[in-house]
C-alpha cells in the first residue's frame, strides 16, 4: 500500500491501459479519479471493479481537450479531496492515413486530445502540486512517438510532443517536489489491437524480441512504480515498455 492516502487521476481511464493503470494504482492504496469523455458506463464498471476488491475509486467525465471542462473538474476534485498527489495523463486517440489523405479535423483532434489535453491536465494540478511542494505526473507517450509509424504522422507527432512537454515539465516543477515523467509503451492488448486481423498481429509479435504482446498490467506496473516512493529521484525520463521493440 505504498500510495495510501494518495489521491490520483488517471484521465482516459475507462479501458485498456488507463483501466489496468486505474486498478493498479487502487490496489498500491491510492484513491483513484478515472476520467472518460464518453464511455461513463464504462468508468463506472471500472470503479465498480476497484470498490469490489476492497478499493476507493470514482469517476468524473470531461473532454481533456477542452481547457474549461479540465480547469472546472480539477478545480471541484481538489476543492472536495484536497489534494491531487498523482495526475496520469493516459487519454489519447487516432487517426490514422498517410500524410496525403489526414484531413486538417483529423489531424488536430488527434494534436487536441493526445498533445493539448497532457498540457491542460497538468497546467490545473501544477498550482495544488507546487503549493503541496509535492506530486507526480506521469505522461503516456508511445513507442511510435520515438520511431515514427507509416499512416500515423498525427499521432507520433503528438507522442513526440508529449516527451518534449514532459521534460520541460520536470525541469520547471522540480524545485517544488514535483516529478514527471513519460511511459512509451509498445504494442500492448487493447481493445485497438483486438481488431487487427491474425497475420497483422503475427507480424507485430515477430517484431518484438520478447515475442509477445504487452498487457496492460505491463504498462500500469511501471506507471504505479514512477508514482511511488522508489522513484522519488527520476524526472524527466522516458520509459520503454515494448519488449524490445524498439531499444
Amino acid at each position: 500500500m505504498t500510495l495510501a492516502g494518495q489521491v490520483a487521476i488517471v484521465t482516459g481511464g475507462s479501458r485498456g491501459i488507463g483501466a489496468a493503470i486505474a486498478r493498479d494504482l487502487a490496489a498500491a492504496g491510492a484513491h483513484v479519479v478515472v476520467t472518460c469523455r464518453e464511455q461513463r458506463a464504462q468508468a463506472d464498471a471500472v470503479v465498480a471493479g476497484i470498490q469490489a476488491a476492497g478499493g476507493s475509486a470514482e469517476a468524473v467525465t470531461f473532454d481533456v481537450a477542452v481547457s474549461s471542462e479540465v480547469e472546472a473538474t480539477m478545480r471541484e476534485v481538489v476543492a472536495r479531496l484536497g489534494k491531487v498527489d498523482v495526475l496520469v495523463n493516459n487519454a489519447g486517440v487516432s487517426a490514422d492515413g498517410l500524410i496525403v489523405r489526414i484531413s486538417d479535423d483529423q489531424w488536430q483532434r488527434v494534436l487536441d486530445v493526445n498533445l493539448k489535453g497532457v498540457f491542460n491536465c497538468t497546467k490545473s494540478v501544477a498550482r495544488p502540486m507546487m503549493r503541496a511542494r509535492a506530486g507526480r505526473i506521469i505522461n503516456l507517450s508511445s513507442v511510435v512517438g520515438v520511431t515514427g509509424n507509416t499512416g500515423q504522422a498525427a499521432y507520433a507527432a503528438a507522442k513526440a510532443g508529449i516527451i518534449g512537454f514532459t521534460k520541460s515539465t520536470a525541469r520547471e516543477l522540480a524545485s517544488r517536489g514535483i516529478t514527471a515523467n513519460v511511459v512509451a509503451p509498445g504494442f500492448i492488448e487493447t481493445d485497438m489491437t483486438e481488431d487487427l486481423d491474425a497475420g497483422a498481429r503475427d507480424m507485430y509479435r515477430a517484431m518484438i524480441p520478447l515475442g509477445r504482446l504487452g498487457r496492460g498490467e505491463d504498462v500500469a506496473a511501471a506507471v504505479t512504480f514512477l508514482a511511488g516512493p522508489g522513484a522519488s529521484y527520476i524526472t524527466g525520463q522516458v520509459i520503454h515498455i515494448n519488449g524490445g521493440l524498439y531499444v
